[in-house]
């Protein structure tokens, strides 16, 4: 089979814009992985203060200061100050989004609804690594996620060659966060209101396919949830009790829904 060259392009071009957007998530992922009574990270893990792009909100999760033990760059003609890293590693997460972000315009084409995808998929790798770290879904990300959802999702509708339509993303939206909500209240110690408010999101992207993704997402995020659960299980560690971050298994769920349906359209 030959393979399209434009393609291949539109998956480079979408491949490079991940890592380009990744290597800004480590700093808020730093940021905003803190308990839901405390503020968000203002300070370095050694107590300097965070500075840097956007009031030192975006990039990697590292500052500079005369730390012991710090890492320090020195070439030849160059010595600078030691570094002070925290937070994800930058290459992991830049290397985690283009991915992402490659597998999703692969998947896609160049339909239009794939520039909403390359916005969102950012957003959902940074929801990802603050719940790992904090078990922790905030307003601050989830709101603005199905927003945007809604608004980008809308506005692409205009735009001839969509394969989706934006009436069954806003359905989807409130499906999937009725159906967390209603699962929240008959087992608020199974997941958090957090939870609810992403599946707001991830019901608009996925309804925006029709039923069946919404279906797919849904039903993929438990199965790997109860993967996970049973590998946990099997290495002997106690699962019964535990508290385990949801949002991470809802979000690679939409994910593996989002390329099928999107591939299938």
């Amino acid at each position: 089979m030959d393979l399209d060259p434009w393609l291949i392009a539109l998956t480079v071009a979408a491949a490079l814009w991940g890592a380009g957007v990744g290597t800004l998530l480590p700093r808020p992922a730093y940021r905003f992985t803190v308990d839901e009574e405390d503020s968000w990270q203002d300070e370095c893990p050694a107590g300097h203060r965070i500075t840097g792009v956007a009031g030192g909100w975006l990039g990697p999760a590292r500052c500079t200061a005369d730390l012991p033990g710090a890492t320090t760059a020195v070439t030849p003609l160059t010595a600078t100050a030691p570094t002070c890293a925290y937070g994800p590693s930058t290459p992991t997460v830049a290397t985690a989004t283009a991915l992402v972000c490659a597998t999703l315009a692969l998947a896609t084409g160049p339909r239009p609804e794939l520039g909403v995808w390359l916005l969102l998929a950012p957003l959902g790798v940074l929801l990802t690594l603050v719940d790992l770290g904090a078990q922790r879904l905030p307003d601050a990300l989830t709101l603005p996620l199905a927003g945007l959802a809604l608004v980008l999702l809308g506005a692409v509708a205009f735009v001839p060659e969509h394969a989706g339509q934006w009436r069954s993303a806003a359905y989807g939206t409130l499906a999937l966060g009725g159906f967390y909500f209603l699962f929240f209240l008959i087992r608020p110690v199974a997941l958090g209101f957090g939870d609810v408010k992403l599946a707001l999101g991830l019901g608009a992207v996925l309804g925006w396919y029709g039923w069946g993704a919404l279906y797919l997402g849904t039903f993929a995020g438990a199965l790997i949830g109860s993967a996970y659960t049973l590998a946990v299980a099997a290495r002997g560690r106690p699962v019964r009790g535990q508290q385990v971050a949801l949002g991470p298994f809802m979000i690679a769920g939409a994910y593996v829904g989002l390329l099928l349906e999107a591939y299938a359209a």
